[in-house]
């Protein structure tokens, strides 16, 4: 794909940009002094910068790669990703995003793992440890999938020692900033990642042609249908929207960047405007992926490729490199992101708790250490999972099984109760594991038996159990230092 020269200037490129982000990560170190600073960028976050980390976050490496190939496979059906995800938006600013905001500031939080131990008991922060490790790691797991697809392509390793060093660049990285450094690096990311992708799209229509031109030869390939938003079963639709789209109301580095807003106003004029960004940079990905097919000609490229193959038939080499490097702020957004949000479930809701006197020196030491957990299991997922978008649903399907009806009946309806709550995330966690590990039978998706369960023993549980007086052990603790 790229002569032996292209690949040593492209490998530069990586080398040399992320030599850049581990001397920002080290500046940023010098001025992160508290645990807030590490896990919620001590809740100052002005809008600008607030949007650009959403952005990075929301489109990452998988987006640019995975959502591109099923675009290019499996047609415009996929825009169904965007669609479920664009109504779950609107519900969380709609009915979730102030009662979040004004929670983190009534009892300091840090994750979600706080909100269910204020609701259901310090026993709630386990299962939601867990279930965050599911979905974080795994979403951590597919950056370094695409990290390792970076250098497969710029120069020539093979994928499981592209993992290997991906795993290990980003964990250096984030073990040296926490979320104040990842929301300021995103500043860059995501302002690369927007207009780079932008670039991308409007170069793809001016040589793909007109859209009459591209219908004509996909229904010359039989494969009219590929144009069509429809082209796609009501059982993925339902799997895109219970696992990614729902999982808005539940991802832990959303809740986390309400938090880190300096107002309600910043969070809130934040995360919409971010989120219509996100939403239209994934649709355009997908659609890309579909003109590169009909429109430029590329039905044999590798799927997997078919990134790097766009860029190359579409751009002069010069402006590839400024491609390899959009790709690489759309990874590494997200990667420290996830990174952040896995690894302040382990040291807030699991090492705090059972730390006397967490002063601040102590507890930011403890939050690095967790970012080396997060990567360690990541990486064992990245080796064991083929596939970005396969890997981000099985991800979320986890966490969406355990949390998503504790969180969101017990943060609208008073009557259910704290045995209830730990009972359906215990109950919605282990199925949709033990259904994944089976192999999904029946041809079944392990959320659409996970979440069924997990919302009918919420509400048996709840029907004949009584709430439990709040006590000293059933509130969060309160902020450091």
């Amino acid at each position: 794909m790229f002569t032996g020269e292209q690949k040593v200037l492209l490998a530069s490129i990586v080398v040399i940009y992320f030599i850049f982000l581990f001397v920002l990560s080290l500046y940023m170190n010098r001025k992160t002094k508290t645990y807030d600073d590490y896990n919620v960028a001590g809740r100052t976050v002005s809008v600008f910068p607030l949007i650009l980390t959403f952005v990075g976050t929301g489109v990452g490496g998988a987006t640019l790669l995975g959502y591109m190939e099923n675009g290019f496979s499996m047609g415009m059906g996929q825009q169904w990703i965007h669609i479920t995800m664009f109504f779950a938006v609107i519900l969380l600013v709609s009915f979730f995003l102030k009662r979040i905001r004004q929670l983190g500031e009534e009892h300091h939080m840090v994750t979600i793992g706080d909100y269910t131990a204020l609701r259901y008991g310090e026993k709630a922060r386990i299962p939601t440890v867990i279930s965050f490790l599911f979905s974080y790691c795994a979403m951590t797991g597919m950056q370094f999938v695409a990290i390792a697809s970076i250098l497969n392509l710029t120069i020539g390793l093979n994928m499981t020692l592209g993992i290997l060093i991906g795993w290990a660049l980003l964990t250096v990285k984030t073990y040296l900033g926490g979320l104040k450094a990842v929301i300021w690096q995103d500043v860059i990311h995501g302002t690369i990642l927007t207009l780079g992708v932008i670039l991308l799209f409007f170069t793809v229509l001016k040589f793909s042609g007109s859209w009459q031109s591209i219908s004509a030869t996909a229904t010359a390939a039989n494969e009219g249908d590929m144009l069509n938003v429809f082209n796609i079963t009501t059982n993925e639709i339902m799997i895109y929207l219970l696992t990614l789209a729902f999982y808005q109301f539940i991802r832990q580095d959303v809740w986390q960047r309400i938090w880190a807003a300096k107002n309600l106003k910043t969070a809130r004029n934040g995360y919409w405007i971010s989120m219509i960004i996100a939403v239209a940079l994934g649709a355009i990905i997908v659609a890309i992926g579909v003109y590169s097919r009909y429109g430029l000609g590329l039905e044999n490229a590798d799927p997997a490729l078919i990134y790097y193959s766009v860029i190359e038939h579409v751009f002069p080499f010069s402006l590839v490199v400024v491609m390899i490097i959009v790709l690489m702020a759309a990874v590494i957004s997200s990667a420290d992101s996830f990174f952040v949000a896995g690894s302040s479930s382990i040291v807030n809701d699991i090492i705090k708790p059972n730390v006397k006197d967490p002063d601040n020196t102590k507890m930011l030491l403890y939050s690095k250490l967790s970012v080396l957990i997060v990567s360690a299991i990541a990486l064992v997922l990245a080796l064991a999972i083929p596939g970005l978008v396969n890997l981000m649903v099985t991800g979320t399907a986890m966490s969406v099984s355990a949390l998503l009806a504790p969180v969101v009946f017990g943060m609208f309806w008073k009557r259910v109760t704290q045995i209830a709550g730990i009972a359906s995330m215990w109950g919605g966690l282990l199925v949709a594991v033990i259904w994944q590990i089976l192999g999904h039978p029946f041809d079944v998706h392990p959320i659409l038996v996970g979440l069924p369960v997990s919302i009918v023993t919420l509400l048996v549980v709840t029907m004949f159990t009584k709430q439990q007086p709040q006590n000293g052990s059933s509130t969060v603790q309160t902020n450091v230092g």
